[in-house]
């Protein structure tokens, strides 16, 4: 797959979580390009993710080391964005996340010549603060087309040490177990949902008397 222009996106702070300060590797991109930004929390017992709050339009697992469940990466939106966020279980944690998303007929998550994602080349790449469990994503989705892919990779600690994870999906080409997921734009569209719910209830003719 071919590597795009970076998606713009913008920082999340909806919550009433203990969030951490970030340090990201990309320190000259972001001076770069304000636009990019995404935030991380540590959930405590009082603490309310979106997750909690609204049911997100699609839900993956997080897989670490082939075997593990770590958590879910779920898909959700937010008026003009969409909204990506990585959430561990409470026996695992995250150290870094790493993102490419585009459109699939683009083949635009960046590859090697023999199909493995080259996650160094991701669009988005973090480090995160010790203890974060929960990482979010907000991404334009006017850049995308109803038919997007996206790859999440994730540098995760847990009861068998360091591991690395991807969302669920199908595997790439190559010769390793890395994953990425395909969704459609449509799937979150809350909106279109009410808009027919409406013309339905208009159609339907009053109770005979």
């Amino acid at each position: 797959m071919r590597k795009v222009t970076l998606l713009s996106a913008i920082i999340l702070v909806l919550f009433s979580c203990s969030s951490e300060s970030i340090t990201n590797n990309n320190q000259e991109e972001l001076r770069v390009n304000p636009n990019f930004r995404v935030s991380e929390f540590v959930k405590t017992g009082n603490d309310m993710s979106r997750a909690s709050l609204d049911e997100p339009c699609m839900t993956t697992n997080l897989i670490a080391g082939q075997n593990h469940i770590a958590g879910t990466v779920s898909v959700d939106v937010d008026g003009d964005n969409l909204i990506i966020t990585y959430s561990t279980n409470s026996d695992w944690s995250i150290d870094a996340t790493h993102l490419s998303i585009g459109n699939c007929a683009e083949q635009t998550i960046p590859t090697t010549g023999s199909g493995n994602p080259k996650i160094g080349h991701f669009e988005h790449s973090t480090n995160h603060s010790s203890g974060v469990n929960e990482v979010v994503y907000m991404i334009d989705k006017s850049a995308l087309d109803e038919n997007y892919c996206f790859a999440a990779h994730a540098e995760v600690v847990g009861p068998t040490g360091g591991e690395t994870a991807w969302a669920e999906g199908p595997e790439f080409d190559g010769n390793s177990w890395a994953m990425y997921v395909e969704a459609l734009l449509s799937d979150c569209d809350v909106e279109g949902e009410k808009e027919g719910e409406d013309e339905e209830e208009e159609e339907e003719e009053p109770p005979v008397k």
